[in-house]
């Protein structure tokens, strides 16, 4: 699996026996796509096999995965991937991944049962071999000997992992936060943490997505609140939209919902199924009868009704974008909904939020979305308890992950603060080698990484040409001409025939379209000048001819597809 595009390419240095190498194949400079590579001699682990959802102009893609050509090269030398918790941009690429490596698994319950989802949508499950794990237990993986620490983020059973090795200790801490009052589990081990920082951490791979909000990070509770507050005023139907994966804000909506006496129907794919799986490994505690289909609540009084959603980020195809469009098939606003988007745009998304919210207005909901509303918070660490993080490992070396760079950077601004050296944090990029002995820590070259772009079955056979040619294609549209040629003499028999599609709208621009039908045929007959040519002087005479054309009336450069027929 690999792609020419987004790639740095180089062997790196040969492994030395006494070094330790840490290689992030994505998360690095990005939100998503997490993956790294902990290698000693000739034994691999690999942390996590996350996805990216496809920037803007990335058209047509549905979604981004780690480059792994490294991992290939390398497939009788990895001994496992471990996954810290049950999040697409960490989980997501597993399908992919296991088609070309297939290797042990390890994760917690409800991680492992988000994952066979996964697997069982690919026809891969019987083949894959899943290992629960428990995060009081070790285990040992080849020369690796892992212990866990449960760690709260906005997803039950999430761990950061502690890789003793002969070097020294490798601390990742996945996603976290530090909340004092989980809505689910139980607070993060602290004992753990400091147990880790008095026998000695080597180093430590900590999360920065919230690196640059300085303070704490509000408990999840502290919605829970606000979501019960809402439903006591709420006076008609009630739909909440969050990420499926959030199911401390789904428990916390039922518990509200069964508090006021509402039923709740589940609406969004993704969102019935994280659900489903939630509630059958008992994630999710709820009086029986609490989930109804959503065909039931037209019977029922909407001021007893409450729907759960996906459409946080007013994706074009989620259940409340749908909604708010009046194109969903058994759910339509009705005047005086309340609608609650219980979450943050994701840098990128903000236009299509508002233009989902616009529309609930248009159609008569109440729409409470403001983050000083109440109804969001962060899973992820702020400035203080990323001082505390560190603070408890006291590690040697430091590198900041899962952020953007800046994040990376703000994060290594706090490492500074608890007195971590600047030279021994390391802000690195996706494919370089870092790596460590007991007393030094060096970047030791580079592998092969980047991005591999799924669309539908394609997996990496869509490059920067073909993305180049669709944003072409919708920015200007296409212009197809089509014309017969003798196959004998060489003379034009029927054509040429021009066809618009995104460019002009025919009927309105017959004339256009004429015309330039004549100036093409008068520039294949200069071109062919009474003799036979090849195909591609023809092709390239219709292009250069009509582009001239088209610019000089339009200020346009649609692309132009020759299509030449041989007539005998």
């Amino acid at each position: 699996m690999s792609t020419n595009q987004n790639r740095r390419r180089g062997k790196g240095k040969p492994v030395s026996k006494e070094k330790l190498q840490i290689i992030p194949l994505g998360g690095i400079g990005e939100i998503g796509k997490n993956m790294f590579v902990i290698r000693y001699k000739d034994e691999i682990i690999v942390i996590d096999s996350g996805l990216a959802f496809p920037s803007d102009e990335m058209l047509g893609i549905d979604v981004v995965i780690p480059d792994i050509t490294y991992l290939v090269e390398n497939k009788d030398k990895i001994l496992a991937i471990v996954l810290t918790h049950g999040h697409e941009d960490h989980i997501g690429a597993l399908p992919y991944v296991l088609q070309e490596i297939n290797v042990p698994v390890y994760g917690t319950k409800l991680t492992l049962g988000l994952v066979q989802g996964k697997l069982r949508e690919h026809h891969m499950l019987a083949n894959c071999e899943l290992n629960m794990l428990n995060p009081d237990e070790k285990l040992e993986l080849g020369i690796f000997k892992l212990e866990f620490f449960r760690t709260n983020h906005s997803i039950p059973d999430s761990i950061g992992i502690a890789i003793k090795t002969p070097v020294g200790t490798v601390v990742h801490t996945g996603d976290f936060k530090f909340d004092q009052t989980p809505v689910i589990a139980d607070p993060t081990d602290y004992h753990k943490l400091a147990q880790f920082g008095q026998k000695g951490v080597l180093v430590a791979l900590s999360d920065s997505t919230n690196a640059e909000r300085p303070g704490y990070t509000l408990s999840e509770k502290e919605v829970g609140a606000s979501i019960l507050e809402i439903f006591r005023t709420a006076k008609q139907r009630i739909i909440l939209a969050t990420f499926a994966s959030n199911v401390h804000r789904i428990q916390q909506v039922i518990d509200a919902a069964c508090h006021y006496d509402r039923k709740v129907a589940v609406v969004g794919r993704s969102m019935v199924n994280v659900v489903a799986i939630a509630q059958e490994l008992g994630y999710l505690n709820m009086a029986e009868g609490t989930i109804v289909d959503v065909d039931e609540l037209n019977t029922m009084p909407p001021e007893k009704t409450c729907i759960i959603t996906t459409g946080s980020q007013g994706e074009p195809m989620s259940a409340l974008t749908r909604i708010s469009m009046a194109e969903h098939r058994k759910v339509e606003i009705m005047d005086g909904d309340t609608v609650i988007i219980a979450a943050t745009p994701i840098p990128g998304n903000e236009k299509l939020v508002s233009k989902t919210i616009d529309n609930l207005f248009k159609r008569g909901a109440n729409v409470i979305y403001e983050r000083v509303s109440g109804i969001h918070v962060s899973g992820h660490a702020s400035q203080e308890e990323l001082k505390l993080m560190l603070n408890l490992l006291k590690p040697k070396y430091f590198i900041p992950v899962h952020g953007e760079y800046r994040h990376l950077i703000h994060h290594k601004k706090v490492a500074a603060k608890v007195g971590i050296p600047e030279n021994n944090v390391f802000v690195s990029e996706n494919g370089q080698i870092l790596e460590f002995s007991h007393n030094s820590g060096r970047v030791a070259g580079t592998v092969t990484a980047g991005r591999v772009l799924v669309d539908g079955l394609g997996v990496g056979d869509v490059g920067s040409i073909v993305l180049r040619d669709r944003k072409l294609l919708s920015q200007d549209g296409i212009l197809i001409v089509v014309l017969g040629i003798s196959r004998a003499t060489g003379e034009i028999v029927s054509g040429p025939e021009i066809y618009s599609r995104g460019f002009v709208y025919v009927r309105e621009s017959e004339n256009l379209l004429e015309e330039a039908r004549v100036h093409v045929t008068r520039s294949l007959e200069k071109c062919s000048n009474g003799k036979k040519q090849e195909w591609s002087v023809l092709k390239n005479a219709v292009r250069d001819s009509l582009s001239r054309y088209v610019w000089e009336k339009m200020h346009r450069r649609p692309m132009i597809l020759p299509i030449i027929m041989d007539i005998n």
